[in-house]
């Protein structure tokens, strides 16, 4: 995936994964004026101030969830618009956390639950948030894929 610079792009978001591979996802509130209500999507936000990005995801992060997710890495850029919102580019960051979704403070949004890539075809997702973690999800799987023998990568081991 194409690395820019972090501090591009309007507002940041993450991409939360545990040792299982699920990712964290976020049920936005239904009836506001924001970008893909009602929707399950990624934590994250715009910009306050003369926040860079880079800030801009640890506030997020810490004002949605109550976490501070050590070591977290830019990914890739995403573009979105929706009804109430206008076409912009999202930056997205990876993180890691091995939590109980359940137990996070909901501050803003309704709810946090951890989800697999197969169980995410069944919800309504943000588009722009579905295309990056079905990105990561290949790229990580692909990675992970070339540290096996290649018996193993084969699907045999004979």
């Amino acid at each position: 995936m194409e690395q820019p610079d972090s501090t591009e792009g309007d507002s940041a978001a993450v991409l939360i994964v545990n040792s299982s591979g699920q990712y964290l996802l976020h049920l936005r509130d239904a009836h506001k004026r924001i970008c893909d209500p009602g929707a399950w999507s990624l934590v994250g936000g715009g910009p306050e101030g003369a926040e860079s990005l880079d800030e801009t995801i640890v506030r997020e992060i810490r004002e949605e969830t109550g976490l501070v997710i050590p070591d977290l890495v830019p990914y890739a850029r995403a573009r979105t618009a929706g009804p109430h919102v206008s076409e912009g580019h999202i930056r997205i960051y990876v993180g890691y956390w091995d939590g109980d979704a359940e137990s996070l403070p909901v501050t803003e949004g309704i709810m946090f639950r951890w989800f697999d890539v197969d169980t995410m075809e069944q919800l309504n997702m943000c588009t722009w948030a579905h295309r990056m973690i079905l990105a990561h999800h290949s790229e990580r799987a692909a990675s992970e894929n070339t540290l096996l023998p290649a018996a193993d990568r084969a699907g045999s081991g004979t």
